[in-house]
């Protein structure tokens, strides 16, 4: 009834009342009011105003229900029940627009403004959802609701209030085109299962073009390489994204032939990159053959691949021996949810056909070729290219045509899913000389296809694919061609191309598949006109409203803008004859018609009158705003154009992407809004996020029940149906866990829900991306006599009009603020930076059918100028708008201060001042000179601003502000230092200027430089109407006048902040590493300091060589700042040299932008926690309860067992330093089970027997430090599997939440992981049992200094910076700016200070808050520098490797280790120590450098690092000598410090005034009020026991941090791991370097000898080999007289890596069964390093070697059988690979030996010959048949037996069977006897024994057969004789 209604009345107005749970009416009414539009648009039209109420249009007048931050965050309630976020206009679903929307909502532009009816507030709480019942209380009492506010945040102009204004982009540059470095490195380790027999596999790594091969390795199929590879770039993102990386194995290639492939392997560079980390590590990749489909894979290769780019860190995972023979099928090389079987698949590509293609040939050339040939060709040769996995397929050329028909489609076959993202297309012009781009489109796979359970194969079209580039007039030198080449953002509509894609997954079974992967085109069917959609006639509308800030380069012509859709509108440069096909809605559709887009006097009728497009306003002179910028006089009359054009409709693609777009612009303001909250401590952040989630639900909701009713139009392809089932299915999962994480959130699990709720908006910004192209995009370009200057390019989508609110693109029917920007190249650097213009456009683009109210969203108050044509045609467009209202302003910008600007000045400083644009006015403030920190503190007025339109609009959306930062230059121009915008808050006449709103708060505002940001501005902005009673009526402008200021007005006193006195103290330590000024040294230098005008400086340094420290240490200053900490003004820091004559020099600066580390808040008295909780690797525990002990000397009690390791500590202790408990700590119950099952004898894998305890003298340094790495990578794994697990518990609870989403993916998944984690960790168990004790120390993957906050504890490090930041984005970094360091802290606080800290004992009035601190007199150190060993160099030789020594520089010493380097070796084990003896302050910066040695010139830098010693030196953490794990005296773990723990103890509790240390009896010790107990005896060398206090002196230490007050972290015993940087890289790293530093006074007893860390020497041994017998061998040859299958075995053998040491067996001929007797010694002599259990080979890599190069490589024997051939190659049969350390037990007899002991390995018992020393047994020999099976192609009786040198040398044995101890001769039997030695009696054999009546039988017969012949040649004379009677 209703809805009858409403289609014929157009509207209908109901009004209910609500019922409760029990269906009683309540008291709330609803009154909805429906409209009803038909599509056609015939009914009446939406009208905003029409509604009862929208509270973000109608403004109310006397604003008495503002809204304030701080009513928002106080709890007095000001104005009515009415939540900002529910309007009742569209009461059940939450409105898509707030009022109080975003940033501005509450402080800039804050308040929600509530409706004129007033009478309609018992409606107001429209939306009453539980909840909402639930809060309404908390809402009454608390305000506003705080989850649906919006708080004022620092992003400036980020959100538009109301409707008719949509924000502007604050990042200007583009970065897409621009070059960056990249190094892709990727190490080939090893390669297994090679299929294939016998080969010599080469590895060829390509990246992109560059080629690189590894050695080759003789005869295996699993060779070992370790060789490191680098490829440097310097190419755009994309480019380098794009770049395939390919690994290929060839087989025996040499100089001479290029090799066969084996197999091979591509993946994308995007694809590593998008990994987390950037890199795949030690991962196998899966070969296969291109040329052959149906075949398996064909081997693995095992590599690491990294990307990185500058400023990527790469945390390589520690590189330590790898021994766990790591299985293949788990680590593959392959990104996460990419299923291991490939499958191979066909790519069809189907290039339709293109219209819309520009001219590619100079009109010369046209007129040339009228001329000869008399034809008017078209100027254009298109084919198109399509580049996808490293393969290129072209169509055929398609002659002289702008609309190129091909219908061909290219087949691609690649693996499915493949490893590269994109597909790239391109429309190329061919040319005799060289073809060029058209224009490039990617396909992005991800986006057209999806990998879930649910998901679908990537599928295209058939759709028109829009393509841009440089703009459209041909040049012979077009300068942007890059953009044509897909680089950059194209700057014009180029062409459009209709196109499919398919992909089928191939079934290689079957056999009439083509094999071959080449590409291949073929023709392919047309598709139907209409596939891709009606033609639809579309209009779009624009008005400028606006146009400032234009360039004063071009302000001296007349400029006009001209706006573009397609070639639509183009008028320089469009089409030359333009045929874009259109239906003529009138006819019966078919008839074609070929029209003009050109404005001539073609014009065209139409049912509106004579609509001709007019695309460009008039051209007009601009006025000079100041000295920069230029203005169009737009003033009342403002210019319009309008365009018809006819497009395929397929406005759904886009509608549904406007819809998820909006969500994700919401959510991604309240996520800003969130973070501003936390950055800025507002109160209660969850709520807000709460609040987003709710809205996010809400919004995920609507686009479900919105796209849900799709219609089934014919046009819609497999995508749109598919993407549109998978987006659904997204956003409803997506409402779903918003809904649960919303539940989750809490203040504690913010900062975690918060990155969840990150990764939300990155999927809805991947999923609204809509990949088939519909609408073009359109461009707006600034004309200066008819060449482009500058444009914009706005995407139809934004501009797109729907009936439905959602669907509305962003932008349709809203003023945007557009900045016109250069094209291509010329954008980059800082000419982009410079606004070219800035425009104020309103657009409108929709259905020509649906155009009623383009205009609705203008400001309100104008005529329309109509062309004569269409003067009275309502609907007409006009060409110009006549605005007959205007509203005067005055503009107050309060410009009080900015910070951490941008260096502008080779002094590393600049003058700023501030520019502020505001329509076509700007205002500068005064200049200030030499700050990054300017406080200009002044109010800048705008006098009469008018302002056309409504009144109430310009309360709600007054224009942007643009503030733009420049720095005065005494010649020339002032240089531009960053921009940013502002809203100001608005005041109506009618209003009056009192709190909330007025006076308005200083804000933050980023200002950005390009696309980084350049500081903040401090500010505010209010804009107040001038009503009728002129200027008096306005708030009196009081600002204290500074007479000395002269005209200049200051921020009067309620905006400027509130101020207190504080007082700064400074600690001046010293200065560091002063650079030269102006070639001279600095040599009497002195530091000032200043904050907020006040200031103090620095004693003079008397000579900086002498001593650079500072002979005053503390001096203070006071000064006034404001109370909030977040507007306190920056610190300065300058150093001035001060030479002869008063002269000063400036050497460099430094700003501390925040003070708040500084602020010293003095300690409660009440709450006096200790809250210095021990962090142990087990994180926090509570006290457990069984730890309390009741003592009545109230001590705290932690009891150390002596054999635990400390880490295993599982009792945390926290408590009040005043409280009496004790503490035991204890050791958990599974540390002690594991005991119990030590004694008992390792528990684990059933034969291995417990080890022994090590031998001490076995154990050296390194036992040490191989046994720390594993601990640390144990650590990584377990925090691994913790996060793994709680991101599972995670996504599990989300899941739950889900409601009835029972079969989630999640929950499906997590079993499994179970499982797969159960099963890593079962056999992981045996091992830790028994693993031996030995002491560790710390191995820290990074600086020891990021470990320990920089070591800054109390002295800090502030780098001096001088010098301009360059221009482009790969700017001077931070370091080439440094010319020095200031070492020094400061203390801020309030004054007055309380007086008890004057009272504490000791104090020292003159240092202040700085008590403690030693003297900074000259001091002489002995510094130890231990180099363990560096890992992954960059390469520096041509070859690959680098020949690394290490050289060490600390002041005057230079230590150059030249002699010593280690040849070829990216991975140089060092195991030095340097002894260098330095006096600080002078020498107190130590660098380490890895170079590269070489033979002729000079030496290579491969890469340095730097460690400042003196923090160290004297930081709290004691970072002198680490305190190691244990006690002992001798041995491995001698204590190195010449102080004994209980001497470091003692001087601890001195200098920080702790009680103790009081040694008991029973080993107790007490410190302050702790009380540690440990073991007291120790071992001397003989193994004497006596009694020592160290132990537990060492326990207290190790537990430092848990001593209240004086408490810190001790740095332990450790390794540290830094990075190798060289300053022509800079940012990428370049290797890193294991290392520790140790550093003793000089006036303390000397160390003792350094710790020996040289590398181990590798152990010799000797592997004696036996091969007894073979069994089973298969047989190969057939014999030459008999055909019976026989062969000629030898087994051959030889040590992986001494491939030239192969030896082999003598030959057993003729083995008919496949036995073979051999009793055969092989002897195979080797270097082996135990602890790496690697084999060490040194080898000349080739003869031009200059030395030997040292190879390390896993131990492995590799036995083959052959079948011996005289005359051709011999023959292999099968192979069998034992890895020495681990490798499964020989069979007892040859029957027990089958392939299980190859495939199976994991389940059987392995050995090791290290350990056994003998080992005899059956092995199999196996090799691959035709079909990649193993099979078993033999099996070989061996012994091996191992000796190390010196038993080798008493019991030597002889080679093959010699003396001495020669093995007897085999018993062969006598077939195998060499047959040319002994011919008869092998026939005797052969003929003999089988065929001895057979050839009897022959011998007969020829008897017979003799004796015919003889008779019948007999026969004739003989017949003659008789008869002749002879």
């Amino acid at each position: 009834m209703v809805l009858q209604e409403v289609v014929e009345e157009g509207q209908v107005e109901v009004t209910d009342t609500l019922i409760d749970d029990n269906n009683s009416a309540i008291q709330t009414s609803i009154s909805i009011e429906i409209r009803y539009q038909a599509l056609d648009g015939t009914v009446g039209a939406w009208n905003d105003k029409e509604f009862l109420e929208t509270p973000s249009i109608h403004s109310e007048g006397d604003g008495r229900y503002p809204l304030e931050t701080d009513s928002l965050l106080s709890s007095h309630r000001q104005g009515s029940d009415l939540s900002p976020g529910k309007s009742n206009q569209q009461s059940s679903e939450r409105s898509f627009r707030r009022a109080g929307k975003g940033v501005f909502s509450a402080m800039k532009l804050g308040k929600t403004r509530p409706s004129k009816d007033d009478h309609q507030k018992q409606d107001e709480p429209a939306v009453l959802e539980a909840e909402d019942l639930d809060r309404k209380a908390t809402r009454r009492a608390c305000g506003l609701e705080p989850d649906t506010i919006s708080l004022a945040s620092v992003t400036a102009v980020t959100t538009n209030v109301s409707n008719k204004r949509s924000k502007p982009d604050i990042k200007m540059e583009p970065s897409a085109g621009r070059p960056m470095d990249y190094q892709v490195s990727i190490t080939i380790i090893e390669a297994r299962q090679l299929v294939g027999l016998n080969m010599d596999p080469v590895v060829c790594v390509e990246v992109g073009e560059e080629k690189k091969y590894t050695s080759m390795k003789e005869s295996t199929n699993c060779p070992y390489y370790n060789e490191y590879f680098v490829f440097d770039f310097h190419v755009p993102p994309d480019v380098m994204f794009d770049k395939i990386i390919k690994l290929s194995v060839i087989h025996s290639k040499n100089l001479l032939r290029s090799g066969t492939l084996v197999g091979s392997f591509k993946m994308d560079v995007g694809t590593v990159y998008t990994q987390p980390e950037h890199q795949f590590y030690h991962k196998w990749a899966i070969l296969s053959d291109p040329e052959d489909l149906t075949a398996g894979l064909k081997g693995y290769l095992k590599c690491d691949i990294a990307v990185v780019g500058k400023g990527d860190n790469i945390k390589t995972p520690h590189k330590a021996n790898e021994t766990d023979e790591d299985d293949i099928e788990g680590n593959l090389l392959l990104p996460d949810g990419v299923p291991p079987e490939r499958q191979w698949a066909r790519f069809y590509i189907k290039i339709y056909r293109a219209e819309g293609l520009p001219r590619m040939n100079t009109s010369i050339m046209a007129n040339v070729k009228k001329a000869l040939i008399g034809e008017n060709k078209d100027l254009v040769d298109p084919y198109v290219q399509v580049v996808f996995a490293g393969q290129k397929g072209k169509t055929s050329i398609q002659k002289s045509s702008y609309e190129p028909l091909w219908n061909e489609q290219i087949v691609f076959t690649e693996m499915f899913p493949p490893l590269c993202k994109r597909i790239k297309i391109q429309i190329r012009d061919s040319d005799k000389v060289n073809d060029v781009a058209i224009g490039t489109h990617f396909i992005d796979l991800r986006k057209i296809s999806n990998e879930g359970d649910k998901g679908f194969l990537p599928t295209f079209g058939p759709a028109w694919v829009n393509m841009y580039g440089s703009t459209r007039n041909y040049t012979l030198m077009d300068e942007h061609q890059e953009l044509n080449e897909g680089l950059g953002e194209g700057v014009s509509f180029r062409a459009r191309l209709l196109m499919s894609l398919a992909v089928e997954i191939l079934d290689t079974t079957n056999p009439e598949i083509n094999s071959s992967t080449e590409v291949q085109v073929e023709q392919t069917t047309s598709v139907a006109d209409n596939c891709t959609g009606k033609m639809e006639e579309f209009f779009l509308f624009g008005a400028f409203l606006e146009a400032t800030m234009i360039d004063r380069k071009i302000g001296d012509k007349p400029i006009n803008f001209e706006v573009t859709i397609g070639n639509y509108g183009n008028q320089i440069d469009g089409t030359t004859k333009p045929t874009l096909r259109r239906k003529k809605e009138g006819g019966d559709g078919d008839e074609e018609e070929s029209e003009l887009l050109q404005n001539s006097s073609d014009d065209e009728g139409d049912e509106d009158g004579e609509l001709v497009s007019v695309s460009s306003s008039q051209p007009m002179k601009p006025l000079v705003t100041d000295r920069n910028y230029f203005h169009l006089p737009y003033f009342e009359k403002k210019p319009c154009i309008y365009i018809k054009s006819w497009w395929q409709d397929q406005r759904r693609r886009l509608y549904n992407a406007n819809i998820m777009d909006k969500i994700a612009d919401k959510l991604e303001e309240g996520l800003n809004d969130v973070q501003e909250m936390i950055k800025t401590e507002k109160p209660h952040p969850e709520r807000r996020l709460r609040g987003v989630l709710e809205e996010l639900t809400s919004g995920c909701l609507r686009f479900v029940m919105l796209a849900d009713k799709d219609q089934q139009h014919s046009s819609r392809t497999r995508l749109d149906r598919e993407r549109l089932k998978s987006c659904m299915r997204e956003l409803e999962n997506m409402g779903q866990q918003a809904t649960t994480l919303r539940s989750q959130v809490k203040k504690n699990t913010m900062k975690d829900k918060l990155k969840l709720v990150q990764n939300f908006l990155q999927k809805l910004r991947f999923l609204a991306d809509e990949p088939q192209h519909t609408i073009p995009d359109v461009f707006i370009w600034m004309m200066s006599n008819n060449k482009r200057i500058a444009y914009a390019r706005i995407p139809s989508k934004d501009i797109l009009y729907s009936i439905v609110d959602e669907e509305m693109g962003k932008d349709c029917a809203k003023v945007k603020t557009i900045f016109l920007k250069l094209p291509g190249k010329r954008g980059f650097g800082p000419a982009g930076w410079t606004v070219q213009a800035k425009m104020e456009m309103y657009l409108w683009l929709g259905l020509n059918k649906q155009r009623k109210d383009f205009l609705s969203g203008l400001p309100c108050g104008f005529e329309e100028k109509k062309t004569a044509r269409g003067q009275n045609l309502p609907s007409f467009p006009p060409i110009s708008l006549l605005y007959t209202k205007k509203q005067v302003f005055q503009l107050r910008a309060h410009m009080y201060q900015a910070r951490s600007l941008f260096a502008a000045d080779s002094s590393g400083l600049s003058d700023p001042f501030a520019r502020v644009f505001f329509i076509s006015q700007s205002q500068c403030t005064e200049v200030l000179n030499e700050t990054l920190c300017p406080t200009w503190d002044q109010l800048l007025v705008f006098d009469n601003v008018e302002l056309y339109g409504e009144a109430h609009e310009m309360r709600d959306d007054p224009p942007i502000i643009v503030i733009e930062i420049y720095d005065q230059d005494t010649v020339g121009k002032a240089d531009f230092m960053g921009r940013t915008f502002a809203k100001p808050v608005v005041k109506m006449s009618d209003e009056r200027y009192c709190p909330p709103r007025f006076p308005p708060q200083l804000e933050y505002y980023q200002i950005y430089r390009g696309n980084s940001t350049a500081g903040d501005l401090l500010a505010a902005f209010e804009l107040l109407q001038i009503g009728p009673g002129g200027k008096t009526d306005l708030p009196p402008i009081d600002g204290p006048t500074d007479m000395d200021r002269g005209p200049i007005l200051p921020v009067p006193l309620g905006i400027r902040p509130v101020l207190s006195k504080y007082r700064v103290e400074i600690l001046f330590w010293g200065l560091r590493d002063l650079k030269r000024v102006n070639l001279a040294q600095v040599d009497r230098p002195r530091v000032d300091i200043e904050c907020a005008g006040k200031g103090v400086q620095s004693a003079l340094i008397q000579n900086y060589k002498k001593n650079p420290n500072f002979s005053t240490l503390v001096k203070w200053f006071e000064v006034d700042l404001p109370e909030n900490e977040l507007l306190h003004p920056p610190l300065n820091i300058r150093v001035v040299d001060c030479r002869a004559f008063g002269r000063y020099t400036l050497v460099g600066s430094h700003a501390v932008s925040s003070l708040r580390k500084f602020i010293y808040r003095p300690p409660d008295k009440k709450a006096q926690h200790w809250n210095m909780t021990a962090k142990h690797l087990n994180g926090y525990l509570a006290v457990a309860n069984r730890a309390y002990r009741s003592r009545p000397t109230g001590e705290i009690v932690v009891n150390m067992e002596p054999e635990v390791p400390i880490r295993k500590m599982e009792t945390m202790v926290k408590l009040e330093a005043n409280s009496d408990a004790v503490v035991k700590v204890d050791v958990s119950e599974e540390e002690k089970e594991k005991k119990k099952k030590k004694k008992k004898g390792g528990g684990g894998g059933g034969e291995e027997v417990e080890e022994e305890e090590p031998d001490e003298s076995m154990l050296d340094w390194w036992s040490k430090y191989f046994a720390s790495i594993e601990t640390m990578k144990e650590q990584l794994r377990q925090q691994e599997a913790a996060a793994a697990e709680a991101e599972e518990k995670e996504d599990m609870e989300i899941a739950e939440g889900s409601k009835g989403q029972a079969k989630n993916k999640e929950k499906s998944k997590a079993p499994k992981d179970d499982k797969k984690k159960k099963q890593q960790s079962a056999p992981e168990l045996p091992e830790k049992k028994n693993k031996q004790k030995i002491d560790e120390l710390k191995v820290f993957n990074k600086e020891l200094e990021t470990e320990f906050d920089n070591f800054e504890d109390w002295l800090h490090t502030f780098n001096l910076l001088r010098g301009k930041i360059g221009d482009n984005d790969d700017n001077a970094t931070e370091e080439e700016r440094i010319v020095g360091r200031f070492k020094g802290s400061m203390c801020v606080y309030k004054v007055p200070l309380s007086d008890d800290i004057a009272k504490e004992a000791g104090y020292d009035p003159s240092f202040g808050m700085f008590q403690g601190i030693p003297s900074n007199d000259p001091i002489n150190v002995l510094v130890r520098v231990y180099i363990v060993r560096a890992t992954d160099l960059h390469p520096a030789d041509i070859n690959g490797k680098a020949d690394p020594y290490i050289a060490i520089k600390l002041g005057k010493t230079d230590i150059k280790d030249k002699e010593n380097y280690i040849s070829k070796q990216l991975n140089p084990v060092f195991g030095k120590s340097f002894d260098i003896e330095a006096t600080f302050p002078m020498e107190s910066m130590l660098t380490v450098a890895v170079y590269d040695w070489d033979l002729v010139g000079t030496d290579d830098l491969i890469g340095e690092t730097k460690i400042d010693l003196e923090n160290r030196y004297y930081s709290k953490h004691r970072a002198t000598c680490g305190v190691s794990q244990t006690y002992s005296i001798h041995g491995y773990n001698t204590w190195r410090d010449p102080m004994k723990p209980s001497q470091i103890l003692s001087k601890l509790c001195k200098e920080g005034k702790v009680d103790g240390p009081h040694f008991g009896p029973g080993g107790r010790v007490k410190v302050a009020n702790r009380v540690f107990t440990g073991p007291t005896e120790i071992e001397d060398e003989n193994g004497q026991k006596k009694q020592t206090d160290e132990h537990l002196a060492l326990t207290v230490l190790r537990h430092w941090e848990d001593i209240p007050r004086a408490g810190c972290k001790l740095v332990p015993e450790h390794v540290e791991t830094r990075p190798l940087l060289n300053p022509d890289k800079p940012g990428i790293e370049q290797g890193r370097l294991e290392m520790w530093v140790d550093m003793f006074p000089m006036d303390m007893p000397a160390p003792g000898p350094a710790t020996d860390i040289s590398p181990r020497k590798p152990k010799k041994y000797e592997l004696r080999v036996i091969v007894w017998n073979t069994d089973e061998v298969i047989l190969e040859d057939d014999d030459y007289f008999t055909g019976e299958k026989s062969s000629d075995i030898f087994v051959r053998g030889w040590l992986k890596g001494q491939q030239e040491d192969k030896q082999d067996t003598d030959v057993h001929y003729h083995s008919l069964t496949g036995e073979g007797n051999f009793n055969w010694r092989y002897i195979f002599p080797f270097d082996y390093l135990m602890a790496e259990e690697k084999i060490v080979i040194s080898k000349k890599e080739s003869m031009f070697s200059w030395d030997e190069t040292e190879y390390k490589i896993p131990a492995r024997l590799t036995l083959q059988v052959w079948d011996a051939d005289h005359f051709s190659a011999d023959d292999f049969l099968g192979a069998i690979e034992l890895d020495l350390n681990r490798f499964p037990r020989g069979a007892k007899t040859s029957k027990q030996c089958s392939l299980e002991m190859v495939t199976n390995e994991a389940e059987l018992p392995m050995v090791s010959i290290f350990k056994q020393k003998r080992v005899k047994g059956w092995w199999p020999f196996v090799a691959r048949d035709e079909n990649d099976e193993l099979e078993i192609t033999g099996k070989v009786e061996a012994e091996l037996h191992l000796l190390t040198a010196e038993e080798a040398e008493k019991s030597p044995a002889g080679l093959a069977r010699n003396e001495p101890d020669p093995l007897e001769k085999p018993n062969r039997p006598d077939t195998s006897f060499i047959w040319f030695l002994n011919p008869l009696k092998s026939i005797k054999y052969l003929i003999c024994t089988r065929y001895k009546w057979l050839i009897i039988k022959i011998v007969l017969a020829l008897l017979l057969l003799i004796m015919i012949a003889l008779f019948l040649y007999s026969m004739p004379g003989y017949m003659v004789k008789k008869l002749l009677g002879a």
